[in-house]
Formats: C-alpha cells, structure tokens, sequence
C-alpha cells in the first residue's frame, strides 16, 4: 500500500494547484531540515477548489498591487527562529473565554442564539464560507448550492483516487470544515485516511460547532454526537498557532469525542513562524506545515509499517 499526501487549502483566492503543491513540498522538507530527519516524502496532492469560485488565480506575474490576482504572501522560509514559550497563560485565558463564548452563542443542543449576528459576520468577513454554508439546497438547488457540491467534490474525487493507498489529510482553515463534511456525511466507509490533519482550523467556533450539530441531527434520526468522523481509522491531530484569528479555539478535543474506533483528536500548540516584508501571518499554512510538531507527525505516518 503506497502512501500519500493529499491537502485541502482554505478560504480566499489561491496561487494554481501546482504552485500550492510546490510550496507544501519546500515547507515540510524545510521543517525536516531543521530537525537533521532524512525521509522520502509521498506524493503530495493538492484537493484544489479555488477555481471555483475565482475566475483566474492568484499570480506571481501580477505586479499590479491593486489588482486582485497579485500574489501578497508566497513561500518564504523561516529565519531567525527562537525557542517557543507554548504560551501557557494565553492559553488559560483562551480557555476561559471559550467558556464564556459557548455559553453565550451556544444553547445545550449546540443551537446558535444571536445567529443573525454569526450570519453577518460571515456575510461581511468570509464570502467563501457563506456559499459553502448554503442551506435550502433540497428545496432550491441555487448556484450556490452547485458551487457547494462542487467544493466537496474535489476532496472526494482526490479520496477515491487513492482508496487504495495510505492516506495522510492536512487540512487547512475553512478546508478543515470541508475535509471533515466530506469524511463525516459525504463518503462511506469503504474511503478512510489513516491520518487527518488539521491546521489553523475554525472548527471550534460556535458557529461551526452549531451546524455539524444540525447535520449530525440530520442525518442521524435525531441523534447528536461531536466525533471523530468515522472514515478517520489511526489519528486526528490538531494544530494551532495561540496569535491564529481563525483558530482562536485550539483545544478541539474538548469538542470532539472519540469515534468508534477508538480515534480521538489531540490538539498541538505550535508557533508559526510565517512572515513576508516583516510582517507575519500566524494562519499562514506554509508556516504550520513546517512546524517540529507538524513534520514529527508527518515522518511518525511516513515510517509506519
């Protein structure tokens, strides 16, 4: 059985799928190179799904600065890293308002109150996410709602590619929403990933949380249950950057249980070290794919027998 690589990037216009594989390649032999780790690396595929909802991608011929297919942040590797904290009292407060969030957004069947609120912001903030999350798709199947379909096809043509194969997903942002609808309510159990990966994801919010509760509800006769998806037969590890916006909710393992295979998420607080022109980007996915934690997990499934 041969091993593979296979993303799903996130939200926003993208770079084409041959340069986001290109940059996914650098970034984990960067990080393998700062560990002294020798290893062949699988192939590494890209579910890509920009194109569709982007008429042309983003460009590293665009020099135009207002133009809307110049490329802003491209690979850069990392330079003058220093030792990480882990950020213990960040993550105490993080923990305790996380607390406070959920009781305020979320009611004890994960039901949103103030759900206006979570639907504008996503309106304003993340267009992307609003098309994907399109409801009413059986009674009126709206482009949106093709556009949707769309999106998940992408990771489950690239998952039945390698059905036979072992099967490493890394999902990053709003791609972490799709990997884990596609794995939990698309595909059936014939199609598993040993390991899945997630990085700078927003699974945690209460506005992500409170639609899979629904779609659990929905598909399940009534019955919520936060879980591991089943087609998840070995790891779910998840990693997150404290200074991450998207991924303010690091610890997934206080929302998730285990499936029945016995297959839990443990969570990784780890610095991403992501910066182009001075400025860094702590969502960045080129950043979390060379993190020690990140690449150790890599070469643990790499050399597995």
């Amino acid at each position: 059985m041969a091993k593979v690589i296979i993303a799903i990037h996130g939200l926003r216009n993208k770079p084409s799928k041959e340069i986001l594989e290109k940059w996914g390649i650098l970034s984990i032999k960067e990080g393998l190179q700062r560990l002294s780790i020798e290893v062949d690396l699988p192939k590494f595929e890209v579910a890509y799904w920009a194109d569709i909802l982007y008429d042309k991608p983003l460009s590293p011929n665009e020099k135009n600065k207002k133009s809307p297919y110049y490329l802003r942040e491209d690979y850069t590797p990392a330079r003058n890293i220093k030792t990480f904290t882990g950020h213990p009292y960040q993550r105490k407060v993080f923990l305790g308002l996380k607390k406070i969030i959920y009781a305020i957004f979320l009611n004890r069947n994960y039901k949103l109150r103030f759900s206006s609120v979570s639907k504008k912001f996503i309106h304003n903030n993340f267009k992307d996410l609003e098309v994907y999350f399109t409801d009413g798709c059986d009674n009126e199947y709206t482009d949106d709602c093709k556009k949707r379909d769309q999106i998940n096809e992408r990771l489950v043509r690239a998952l039945k590619k390698h059905k036979n194969d072992d099967i490493f997903l890394v999902a990053h942002s709003m791609g972490s929403i799709i990997a884990f609808d596609v794995l939990s309510f698309i595909v059936n159990h014939n199609i598993t990933v040993n390991t899945f990966a997630t990085i700078g994801s927003p699974l945690g919010a209460p506005f992500v949380i409170s639609r899979i509760a629904r779609l659990y509800k929905s598909k399940n006769q009534g019955h919520i249950k936060l879980q591991t998806p089943e087609s998840v037969t070995k790891r779910w590890y998840n990693f997150s950057d404290i200074n991450d916006p998207i991924a303010l909710d690091f610890k997934l393992s206080d929302d998730f249980s285990a499936n029945s295979k016995g297959v839990k998420v443990k969570d990784f607080i780890v610095e991403n070290t992501y910066k182009k022109n001075g400025w860094a980007n702590h969502h960045k996915s080129i950043g979390y794919l060379r993190t020690p934690e990140f690449v150790k997990t890599l070469v643990e499934f790499i050399n597995e027998k």
